[in-house]
């Protein structure tokens, strides 16, 4: 089944609303970058487009629900929720809105569910190159200012191992992000597309924090 430009575009339009008003880390242009990047892959990798499209636009909408809450509503569970009552509204194959509302449950980092559409592949791909590169160092500093963590605390290495429970207080610090989460991140990059960019993105933002260890100690 084909779907409507028109169906997309309002779709898209209706995922904006949701981002008024959120966090500068995770806003509208978080989501066109990984729209972007997930019809790159998704072009090489052979996958419903239409699919791909609809899941970016919708795949962060329950985030700044999350955020208002300090990490206790998880925003990709959530997000199937409200995606569910959008998609609703339109005659789509109920075999397409479940591949989508499995495309934003399946795109989280920290969650237990896996993608095993080539379609949530992609998307959990797209979002997680965001995370890292030039991209992901400045969406880092972003988030940790967010809760006014400061630059760095010294306490990163120490505490890299227990991250989760500094989630969302001042000592969760953009260096301690790298730590526990970002270093780690192409790792987990699924496609064959993806990890090719996964990367180069990864070796521009080591050698950032290197060189960003080097000069808070004075190396440099």
């Amino acid at each position: 089944m084909k779907i409507k430009n028109k169906i997309i575009e309002e779709i898209r339009d209706k995922a904006k609303e949701y981002f008024i008003g959120g966090d500068s880390s995770h806003d509208w242009s978080h989501v066109e970058r990984v729209y972007n990047s997930a019809i790159k892959i998704g072009k090489k990798e052979g996958a419903n487009l239409d699919i791909v499209k609809i899941a970016a636009y919708l795949h962060d909408i329950g985030r700044k629900e999350e955020i208002k809450s300090n990490g206790k509503i998880c925003h990709a569970e959530r997000g199937v929720e409200i995606a569910e009552k959008i998609l609703s509204q339109y005659n789509l194959d109920k075999e397409i809105v479940e591949n989508i509302k499995h495309c934003i449950l399946t795109h989280r980092n920290k969650n237990d569910h896996q993608p095993k559409t080539i379609e949530a592949k992609i998307l959990f791909d797209a979002d997680k190159l965001d995370s890292i590169g030039a991209v992901g160092i400045a969406r880092d500093f972003l988030f940790a200012g967010i809760y006014n963590a400061p630059l760095y605390t010294g306490r990163e290495k120490k505490i890299a191992k227990e991250a989760d429970k500094y989630a969302y207080t001042k000592d969760d610090t953009a260096l301690l992000e790298y730590c526990h989460k970002l270093s780690k991140i192409k790792n987990k990059i699924i496609t064959k597309t993806a990890k090719e960019f996964a990367q180069e993105r990864h070796l521009y933002m080591e050698d950032f924090f290197k060189r960003f260890n080097k000069e808070i100690k004075g190396l440099l």
